[in-house]
């Protein structure tokens, strides 16, 4: 299964969602929308999910695709998925500014994560992910690198 998280930011992410419905597979695909306004005809399609489920629906996955939320990139990595992480951007009037391109760098530079910036490299991403996994515990120091990272972030001054 592919699962596709676009958390609750108030913004839609039909960018991420129409580069889903492109998506030429043989597998289920499931897609958890939030306030966009695309719905991917190849896949189930749910607005909002319990936390509960939303973690079973990692777990099962073979591929996560998601925004570059904090919470939804460490839910994936928590349940040992590398997730294929397309930042929300600014120019597309997906968020308020360009925070999420720059933590998912951060991610992809300390290979956490496969960064799809672009709607057109999506589908190579899902097809190379092929089950990746990821362990938190084998990045030396990584907790306090991304709790600097983001406080940074949030607070420039």
């Amino acid at each position: 299964m592919i699962f596709v998280t676009v958390g609750t930011h108030q913004d839609p992410f039909d960018r991420l969602l129409d580069a889903v419905g492109r998506l030429d597979v043989d597998e289920e695909i499931v897609v958890q929308y939030g306030h966009s306004t695309s719905r991917p005809a190849n896949a189930a399609c749910v607005d909002f999910m319990p936390f509960d489920e939303l973690r079973d629906h990692v777990a099962r996955a073979r591929v996560v695709v998601t925004h570059a939320g904090v919470g939804s990139m460490m839910l994936a990595m928590s349940e040992g998925r590398r997730p294929v992480v397309m930042p929300r951007r600014e120019a597309h009037g997906e968020h308020v500014d360009d925070h999420q391109l720059e933590l998912a760098r951060r991610m992809g530079s300390a290979d956490l994560a496969t960064v799809v910036e672009e709607a057109d490299e999506l589908a190579a991403a899902v097809a190379g992910a092929g089950g990746a996994t990821t362990a938190l515990g084998t990045k030396p120091g990584l907790a306090r690198d991304l709790s600097a990272y983001l406080a940074e972030v949030l607070d420039p001054a």
